[in-house]
């Protein structure tokens, strides 16, 4: 079933170098052909969305995966500032963090998130969790078109 063949651009916030590391393997070990863009913290990923500063190049994210433990901007603010932007918002925001809490999933959904993933902490499971937002994102469901 495959919607879109194409690759897509993925911007990745994470402020941990473990956790990008393991996203990384994960695209590497299943052939994912999308471009994997990072931003470590929370005022970076602003400024990639907005073309500011180092990022005035960037290219507008067909798919966000967003860590809620960052940096100068929590992902919750991060998250609020793209949904309430219109220019933004229709981008598909995961939200792929450690946290399994319930109030930081009610919060991201009321804040509009495509969806909320907790970070396996075994290799292999995280692995598989990549391979399968990749799918549901890249296989089944169609995003909106490029701007």
């Amino acid at each position: 079933m495959t919607v879109q063949a194409q690759p897509i651009d993925i911007l990745l916030v994470e402020d941990d170098p473990a956790d990008e590391l393991m996203t990384r393997e994960a695209f590497e070990d299943n052939k994912i052909g999308n471009t994997l863009h990072v931003c470590r913290d929370g005022e970076e990923a602003l400024d990639f969305l907005y073309r500011k500063g180092a990022h005035q190049d960037a290219c507008r994210p067909d798919l966000i995966l967003l860590d809620l433990n960052l940096p100068k901007y929590d992902g919750q603010e991060v998250l609020a500032r793209i949904k309430s932007d219109p220019s933004l918002a229709c981008i598909p925001v995961v939200i792929l963090t450690t946290s399994a809490a319930e109030e930081d999933i009610l919060r991201s959904y009321e804040l509009h998130a495509n969806a909320y993933v907790t970070k396996p902490v075994d290799l292999n499971q995280f692995i598989a969790a990549i391979k399968k937002i990749d799918d549901f994102f890249v296989q089944v469901v169609r995003l909106p078109p490029r701007r």
